[in-house]
Parts: structure tokens; C-alpha cells; sequence
């Protein structure tokens, strides 16, 4: 028995560093990174790692101390490779993995981190084909599900394993992505009505519930289904819902040198403190340290933080949580 199955993408990520990227501002004022044509660009460096929201999330947690497996979808050449070592580096089972034939494992190319942000050019490979045929669902034994971000033929896939959840009695954890609230609440209901834990940032609930007082945008996202709603705001912290209370967790102020999995280390170590003590005062403690720990460096999992590490480093620097009844 797992204690969560992460399902989700995986890729293996190139993290590209140059000196002559620099920013301009697009056609509609946009922030754009731009490199000059026609011109050989040196890196001055280049690391190659396993990433996707999936993986990344399954590290957090395995971190975290909890039994975890991964679901999804890879190809069958060397980066597949690259993918399940590293899981199995992690001690996260990989039995459920799976591969496909004709497909590809996923791509992405990091570009420069300027303005603490990144710009990231994604090859999605075979996590749009996830089938839900291919899974063995005997082997889905778990307390718990953790779903991020899935496409096309994944997403269908996922909202037949929610339903698989809700006739096992395994509660659902999910952290939308922005592509997937841009769909909208009508496309997303199938899922949202079983899920448990929502983690979104407040871009990110806008797109699905739109703008407004964000009291207001917990109890439009509480009818869609979810229970306990978790908003990330940058600098701003963390805002919290569950049974009618509101929590705020106090970001710190720290330097950022890039957000890359930023919110799968929050959304999973949100999770971890659910499991552990069903507070959601540790969970927003337990999120917001882990977050920071990655933001303070390169990569979306060089510097997740082992569960002994959080407690430490929550009891060292205290984040500030407040609670009110709405």
C-alpha cells in the first residue's frame, strides 16, 4: 500500500545558462527574452535533469518520508531511462510507469532565469497519451492520489482515474495548472467535484472562477467541489480554506534566483502535512518552507528538503500562520 501515487508528467529537462540573453518587450508590452539572430551562443552551463510536475511532486513527497509511487507515461530510449533511474534514486516504485513503444519521453528546455522567472520551451511527448486502458488498476493501492497537470488523451485519463478514486474511497489532491484553468471550471467539473485538496496560485483561480475578493473566490471554488483550497501569491504568502475558515501563511523575505517547480514543491509538501497531521496550519508551514528552499536555487529539485530539514528549518525561521472564521 502506497502512501500517494503521483500522477503527471515527466521530462527530462535541460537547464540552459548563457551571458547574452537579454530582456525587450513584446508586440502587447510583453516581457520577452531575446537572444541575437543568426549568432552561435555559448552556455556557460548546461545540466541535464529529470522534471514534470509528476516527478517532481513524487520527489517531494518520497523526501517527505511517505511510500510513493509514480503514474505516467514515457518512451522506451535512453532519456526513459534517465527518468525511472532517477525515480528509483529517489525511492520512488516505478511498476506503474508506462512505456511506450512508438512515443517519446518529454523534453524541455529551461532558458535563462531573468527576473527570478523562467521562459521554458516544452516537448510534451508521450505525457498527452496516457491511456486509461494501459493502467493496472490492481496495482493502484494507495491512501491517496496526487494529480498535476495532464492534456488530451492524459486528461480524459485522469478524470476516469478520479473516478476510480471515488469508488475506492481515495481521496484526491490536484494542482491545476494554467493551461487547464484557462479551460475553464465546465471542463474541469469531472475532476473537481471529487477532489479533496485544490492548490492553485491566484493567477491560476482567476482563470477559473475570476477575479474578485479572495474570501469570495474559496467559496466559488468550495462549490465546485473541493474541500480544503490552497492559493499561492508569490511574495505575498499563501492563502488557505478549509470548513469555513481562512488561513494566511507568511512568505519570507528571501532572494529568489528562479521559480521553477516552485508550486509542485508547495502543492506536495501541502500534501505531506495533510497526511502527516491533518492541520492545515502544518501543511501551509511545511508548503511555504519547502518552496522557499527551491526558489533559493536552480532546478525544481536540487533542494527539496528531507522531512527532518523542514522541521528544523520551520523551527530556526517560524512562519507567521493566521486563522479566521469567514
Amino acid at each position: 500500500m502506497y502512501d500517494v501515487i503521483t500522477v503527471g508528467s515527466a521530462t527530462v529537462d535541460a537547464l540552459v545558462r548563457t551571458e547574452f540573453s537579454e530582456m525587450v518587450h513584446g508586440k502587447h508590452k510583453e516581457e520577452c527574452i531575446a537572444y541575437p539572430v543568426g549568432a552561435k551562443i555559448l552556455m556557460k552551463e548546461l545540466i541535464l535533469t529529470v522534471g514534470g510536475g509528476g516527478t517532481n511532486s513524487a520527489v517531494s513527497l518520497s523526501r517527505l518520508g511517505h511510500k510513493v509511487a509514480f503514474l505516467g507515461k514515457i518512451g522506451s530510449k535512453e532519456n526513459s531511462k534517465r527518468v525511472t533511474n532517477q525515480l528509483r534514486k529517489e525511492n520512488i516504485d516505478t511498476p506503474l510507469i508506462i512505456r511506450s513503444r512508438t512515443g517519446r519521453t518529454g523534453y524541455s528546455i529551461v532558458l535563462d532565469s531573468k527576473k527570478h522567472d523562467r521562459t521554458i520551451l516544452i516537448f510534451r511527448g508521450s505525457n498527452n497519451n496516457l491511456r486509461f486502458d494501459e493502467i493496472k488498476l490492481k496495482k493502484l493501492k494507495t491512501k491517496w492520489f496526487y494529480f498535476s497537470s495532464m492534456i488530451e488523451t492524459s486528461f480524459k485519463t485522469l478524470e476516469k482515474i478520479a473516478i476510480y478514486a471515488a469508488k475506492n474511497n481515495i481521496p484526491i489532491a490536484f494542482n491545476i495548472s494554467s493551461y487547464l484553468a484557462k479551460k475553464g471550471k465546465n471542463y474541469l467539473k469531472n475532476i473537481l467535484k471529487k477532489v479533496k485538496i485544490l492548490v492553485l496560485n491566484k493567477e491560476e483561480a482567476a482563470l477559473l472562477v475570476g477575479r474578485g475578493d479572495i474570501k469570495d473566490i474559496f467559496k466559488k471554488i468550495n462549490r465546485l467541489g473541493p474541500k480544503t483550497i490552497a492559493i499561492t501569491d508569490g511574495r505575498h504568502g499563501v492563502y488557505a480554506y478549509e470548513n469555513n475558515y481562512f488561513y494566511h501563511g507568511k512568505s519570507h523575505n528571501i532572494e529568489v534566483v528562479e521559480t521553477t517547480g516552485a508550486g509542485d514543491a508547495f502543492a506536495s509538501s501541502f500534501l505531506s502535512g495533510i497526511m502527516r497531521k491533518n492541520d492545515i496550519e502544518f501543511a501551509l508551514k511545511l508548503g511555504i518552507t519547502n518552496a522557499e528552499s527551491v526558489i533559493q536555487h536552480h532546478g525544481a529539485k536540487e533542494k527539496l528538503l528531507k522531512y527532518n530539514e523542514v522541521l528544523k528549518i520551520i523551527k530556526k525561521r517560524p512562519i507567521k500562520i493566521t486563522k479566521r472564521k469567514l
